[in-house]
């Protein structure tokens, strides 16, 4: 099984940075070896892809809503993906969820809130 938690969500002004951590603990998996993904859904809206990593960490991708705003990384001896957002939205409120691939079996977070509001 694949558990993962997210944290670093909150209240930031608009123009403002936030920091999500996403910490994976994987029994039977091997975390390197997953492709991680950061969702989000705002309300009323479907979730949507925000950001993507492969398991070596070697190629990203980002949505067009974030793209050059945020970057996504990982630390595979930590087990944990991170998203930077900077220059933050009110348009960017949403709930953010970390996602894992591994071995084509999906997993899924909590999810974190991020509001941004003056």
């Amino acid at each position: 099984q694949v558990q993962l938690v997210e944290s670093g969500g909150g209240l930031v002004q608009p123009g403002g940075s936030l920091r999500l951590s996403c910490a994976v603990t994987a029994s039977g998996f091997t975390f390197s070896r997953c492709d991680m993904n950061w969702y989000r859904q705002a309300p009323g809206k479907e979730r949507e892809l925000v950001a993507a990593i492969s398991s070596a960490g070697g190629s990203t991708n980002y949505a067009g809503s974030g793209e050059g705003r945020f970057t996504i990384s990982r630390d595979n001896a930590k087990k944990t993906v991170y998203l930077q957002m900077n220059g933050l939205k009110p348009e960017d409120t949403a709930v953010y969820y970390c996602n894992a691939i591994c071995f084509q079996r999906a997993f899924w977070g909590q999810g974190t809130q991020v509001t941004v509001s003056s």
